[in-house]
């Protein structure tokens, strides 16, 4: 596949240098190779908005009615990245300037540059896109990227995913670990970046730790460090469940946020199979209700009363889950841990996206409190609710020992004698029983 735009660029090198900015090799590649496609794997302060930021000016100043949208996770960091072109673009004297506010620059040969915040609802109106810049790419939610893409589709225009990585999840690891021939890629680590000092990364290895040095400096894409479930892979098994058993599922509600279900079967050895999931988010309950089996006793998210009341004069079988985090976290870790949790592969992704995610914070005093960092929670939500009242009786359960009375004594040290066996306590009687002696009067006496 031919990843190349057509040969004729704007000068974005010689613009660069003339601001005084002497461009890395990788960045005169940026420049001037015009890939289609281009995913930028960069360390911090690597100079990859730099670089990309002066590509969209060259664009817009050099080739008329170019239009060049700015993404990225909040509204604040696209304006970061759209206020250092704006900073460019007055440097050269604001040449062609038309109009501009605090989020969109217009020039008089019809281009415009324009920063947008990381909604989907927000974003769709926008066509014939030339050049799409998604800032932060590991950070931007899938939805939206795959909102986006069509924009490109009548333009045939140029799309540029910088960032560095953030753990093995969301398009932008994909594209960088599947993504094919599709893609140009470029890899710029720490120690190809001469502005950055190897006393300093010496000095930021220590302080962060390994995993976290290299994935900021080194462009690795590492498994999140403190995951709170590290060994749930180990529950996907291939299908089918078993037949027959007892029906069960979770569910935590939500709307902005995802609403998420799981549901399985008991088999007759206490193991739950999961072989469903429904995660659908900005959805009426009316359409959940519409995904969910009916012949299923669900626990559903005890902060939902009027959801699980909706539910059950929808006919399901509906019970208040339990919403303690701790031992909640502890009796999923349990069957994790006993083997009683299986889960089919293929049938709950969601699920198992978030078991990869889901981790206590990066700080020393968050992980000391044992309270995960409240994100890609919400298939784990449900089934922690669920987990935890099938096995309510057991979490706080002590297990039984030998009794100390059929323990053979310890033999003594040196000779010396052996300490005097325990004497046996005597139960305390019932209060309605005939050896109840306070219950019977003295000798002679009567009631």
């Amino acid at each position: 596949m031919n990843n190349s735009l057509p040969s004729a660029r704007p000068p974005a090198v010689t613009l660069m240098r003339h601001l005084g900015l002497e461009p890395d090799p990788w960045q005169v590649e940026v420049l001037e190779a015009g890939h289609r496609r281009l995913l930028l794997n960069c360390c911090r302060q690597a100079g990859k908005s730099t670089v990309v930021g002066l590509l969209g000016l060259a664009q817009a100043m050099f080739v008329n009615n170019t239009q060049v949208l700015l993404l990225s996770r909040s509204l604040r960091q696209s304006s970061e990245l759209y206020r250092k072109i704006v900073h460019h673009h007055e440097r050269l004297g604001a040449r062609m300037l038309l109009r501009r506010n605090a989020h969109e620059l217009q020039l008089v040969n019809g281009s415009r540059i324009v920063c947008l915040p990381c909604k989907e609802e927000t974003i769709r109106g926008f066509s014939s896109i030339s050049l799409l810049v998604i800032d932060e790419a590991a950070l931007v939610p899938d939805n939206v990227y795959r909102a986006v893409r069509p924009m490109l589709a009548v333009s045939n225009g140029q799309l540029i995913c910088l960032s560095t990585p953030n753990g093995r999840r969301g398009f932008f690891w994909d594209a960088w670990t599947n993504g094919g021939s599709d893609w140009a890629r470029i890899e710029v680590p720490a120690a190809k970046v001469p502005r950055i000092a190897a006393t300093f990364l010496a000095e930021e290895q220590r302080a962060m730790g390994e995993w976290f040095y290299r994935q900021e400096y080194c462009c690795s894409f590492e498994a999140l460090e403190g995951l709170v479930y590290p060994d749930f892979a180990r529950c996907v098994v291939p299908g089918p469940a078993p037949l027959g058993g007892r029906r069960v599922g979770g569910i935590d509600f939500g709307f902005r946020n995802p609403f998420a279900a799981v549901w399985g079967t008991l088999d007759g050895d206490g193991v739950l199979w999961l072989i469903g999931e429904h995660y659908k988010s900005s959805k009426p309950l009316s359409f959940h209700a519409q995904h969910l089996p009916r012949d299923v006793m669900w626990y559903a998210d005890p902060s939902g009363a009027t959801e699980r009341e909706e539910l059950r004069c929808a006919n399901f079988k509906v019970r208040e889950g339990n919403n303690a985090l701790r031992p909640g976290i502890a009796a999923v870790s349990a069957r994790v841990a006993d083997d009683a949790l299986r889960v089919v592969a293929g049938c709950c992704p969601n699920l198992l996206r978030e078991a990869g995610l889901y981790c206590y914070g990066p700080d020393p005093a968050e992980r000391r409190s044992e309270v995960p960092v409240d994100r890609d929670n919400h298939a784990l939500a449900a089934l922690r609710y669920l987990i935890s009242r099938l096995d309510e009786h057991r979490m706080a359960r002590r297990r039984p020992t030998p009794a100390a009375a059929e323990a053979p004594a310890a033999p003594a040290a040196d000779g010396a004698a052996a300490p005097p066996p325990a004497k046996p306590v005597k139960p305390k009687p019932r209060w309605l029983s005939i050896y109840n002696e306070f219950l019977w009067p003295p000798s002679g006496g009567s009631f």
